[in-house]
């Protein structure tokens, strides 16, 4: 048994098994062992009473106090003791254990341990576990309990089981990180890392494992980068193309004038595509500061120069709504060119006659989803090819896009405020543009930090805004209903909502779940504003413009990552009215009401992007994943960005040393990295 073989090859999977592991994208043995745990039950040293936490999961030490007394209907038993120390007295309460009255005694010493909630301004432990006598749970104390991310019909203990398995059985001596970098960065050994990252004995062990799985996550990415890079380097520009006055005409006859950072990076664009040289140029500009207006310039200069351009958006209803503004533009101020929409959705013949139609040259803009680089497509001269963070281009789609022509130029476009030190790491293969200042006419978003006691005002609020004509968007973390968490989930939300708002406001559900066709219904029936307030999660973060929403309130705000909020909150703010953004939160903890004041006080997305990694660092064991950014395994941008730096430090090392790994040290590390230039995670991480 190797990293290769399927995973039907462990004991006790079968057939119906591997179909599930196959669900969590686990096909092999490797992908097991890269299957890491989304965090850990952490058994920890018990608290006093008066130390309990609203939210968190904590052990109390205490002796039960009174009787213990059951009560409710024959099919819902609740059991309900208090543990008291010398600080206070907790409330605890079991489910269908009526049999506890029997066994747990008056005066007892006892350890508990599970959530904590507010009940009526009361601290509340629900369904603890219960260690009796206290002596019993040093056993569990300080170990960690992996908790794998799930699909229905496994469970956490079944992955723990293979994960054993695979561990047990082979070999992993192997390591491809030559011995002086591991060294010289103080990294644990391959072997001991995946040990430790799925079984870790203590916090010490796991940090050491996961600081080792990072780095090579980072240096195996940033090494592919470089290679990226090399092969487009310098590549000499074989596209003739010219300024055009009728770019120049076309800014000067716009209603508004673009800021000075905008002009900036158009003059940077319109020099490179001009000069000798292919274009691979980031913009990176806050949420509305005026990135699209940018691209769609590029796009004239080269199809005023008798080229291609293709715009390749995340959904198909943000590629329509490019398709519709631009059209608008071309129509408005007499622009010569003519648009194409290419999606997935089209009918056979619509993406026939698209296909004719951009071969012949007949269109010279191109918008859509990633249909735009499929096999069938053929440009009869495609110099530019502008993107979204979300559609990086890996090395082989630029090859394909080669493949139809000369190397166009590149323009990716990324809303995600990333502190310009990681920026340049990340987007390595890049050049990179700022626009840092936002259009005179946007009015800023006011912006609220609440608790759940305000969420009838917050309806209220609503209401208003709905009568005046404006929608709304709420964000819940969930899909559906989940034991393991206690968080708004948005089917029941949106019933609930409906309910409270009455049958005049159309209330909708949308998520990641839902098959294609209809989120993009649901959208576009959000843009004609037959639905009044979208009740969604995070799947809205991109791909929807929506200029008569004006308010975003996002639930369980402490469970996203804050620039993953401040992505969110740009989906209001974008039309004329004044926007309104309410971050309400379940917990109470200082960490979190210091984390979500940083968005109250601020709409500068890289102001947050820099607060947010001042405060992040190894305390969260796994921190609160970002969005919009690379999606790696493992790695946090944010919260190992001291990490990325080392990780950016020794590729620069290597490379100095041995530009194309031929040393015989290097070897395993070249074989590495062919590997995964090879595989899908380079597309899918790039």
């Amino acid at each position: 048994m190797n990293e290769q073989s399927r995973i039907s090859e462990l004991k006790g999977i079968g057939e119906k098994t591997e179909k599930l592991f196959q669900k969590m994208g686990v096909y092999t043995v490797g992908d097991l062992l890269r299957y890491y745990p989304r965090g850990y039950d952490v058994y920890e040293e018990p608290v006093s009473v008066g130390e309990l936490e609203e939210g968190k999961v904590q052990a109390v030490k205490g002796i039960i106090y009174g009787r213990v007394q059951t009560g409710g209907g024959r099919n819902m038993q609740v059991t309900t003791a208090y543990v008291k120390d010398l600080t206070g007295t907790l409330k605890v309460i079991w489910f269908r254990m009526p049999f506890l009255k029997n066994t747990l005694k008056s005066g007892a010493p006892i350890i508990v341990r599970g959530r904590v909630i507010d009940k009526k301004g009361q601290l509340v432990m629900e369904h603890p576990e219960i260690f009796s006598p206290p002596e019993s749970y040093e056993a569990k104390q300080d170990t960690l309990q992996p908790i794998y991310p799930l699909t229905a019909g496994i469970t956490s203990h079944a992955v723990a089981k293979a994960v054993r398995q695979a561990l047990d059985y082979l070999d992993l001596s192997r390591d491809f990180l030559p011995n002086n970098i591991r060294m010289q960065y103080h990294l644990a050994e391959y072997n001991y890392a995946l040990h430790g990252i799925h079984f870790p004995l203590d916090k010490q062990e796991f940090y050491h494992a996961r600081q080792r799985l990072v780095f090579e996550e980072f240096l195996t990415f940033i090494l592919a980068l470089r290679q990226t890079r090399k092969k487009s380097e310098r590549a000499e520009n074989g596209f003739a193309i010219e300024k055009k006055d009728q770019t120049d005409a076309f800014l000067a006859a716009l209603p508004y004038e673009l800021t000075g950072a905008q002009k900036k990076v158009w003059e940077q664009i319109e020099k490179e595509m001009t000069g000798p040289y292919v274009m691979s140029r980031l913009i990176q500009g806050d949420v509305g500061s005026g990135k699209t207006i940018i691209a769609v310039l590029a796009l004239m200069l080269a199809g005023l120069n008798g080229m291609q351009g293709a715009m390749m958006a995340p959904t198909e209803v943000l590629a329509k709504q490019h398709y519709e503004s631009v059209t608008e533009l071309f129509e408005t101020y007499h622009i010569p060119l003519k648009a194409e929409l290419l999606t997935g959705s089209m009918t056979a013949k619509e993406k026939r006659l698209a296909y004719e139609r951009i071969a012949s040259g007949e269109v010279q803009i191109v918008l859509g989803t990633h249909a735009l680089i499929q096999e069938k497509v053929v440009y009869q001269n495609l110099a530019l090819v502008v993107t979204d963070e979300q559609h990086r281009f890996g090395v082989r789609q630029r090859e394909a896009l080669a493949g139809k022509g000369k190397i166009p130029h590149i323009l990716v476009m990324s809303a995600t405020p990333i502190p310009r030190t990681l920026a340049i790491i990340l987007y390595g293969d890049l050049d990179i543009s700022v626009i840092d200042e936002l259009p005179a006419n946007r009015l800023p978003i006011k912006n609220c930090v609440v608790d759940t006691s305000y969420r009838q005002t917050a309806y209220q609020f609503m209401k208003k805004q709905v009568a005046a004509g404006r929608q709304c968007y709420v964000i819940c973390p969930m899909v559906e209903e989940s034991e393991a968490m206690e968080a708004e989930n948005v089917m029941d939300y949106a019933a609930m909502l409906q309910e409270e708002m009455g049958n005049g406001i159309c209330v909708e559900a949308l998520h990641g779940k839902m098959k294609q066709t209809m989120k993009d219904s649901i959208m576009e029936r959000f843009s004609r504003n037959e639905i009044q307030i979208l009740v969604s999660t995070t799947v809205i973060e991109v791909g929807i413009n929506v200029p008569n929403a004006t308010v975003m309130m996002v639930e369980n705000a402490e469970r996203f990552g804050l620039a993953q909020l401040h992505q969110l909150r740009g989906r209001v703010g974008r039309g004329a009215h004044q926007s309104y953004c309410i971050f309400m939160s379940g917990s109470k903890t200082k960490e979190t009401k210091k984390r979500l004041e940083i968005l109250n006080k601020s709409n500068d997305g890289f102001y947050i992007a820099n607060e947010d990694l001042k405060l992040r660092g190894p305390g969260d064991l796994f921190g609160i994943r970002q969005s919009g950014l690379m999606d790696f395994r493992i790695g946090d941008v944010f919260q190992d960005a001291d990490v990325l730096k080392m990780a950016n430090d020794a590729a620069n090392r290597i490379l100095d040393e041995d530009p194309a790994l031929e040393m015989e040290k290097h070897w395993k590390l070249k074989h590495h990295l062919e590997e995964y230039c090879a595989s899908a995670d380079l597309e899918a991480t790039l």
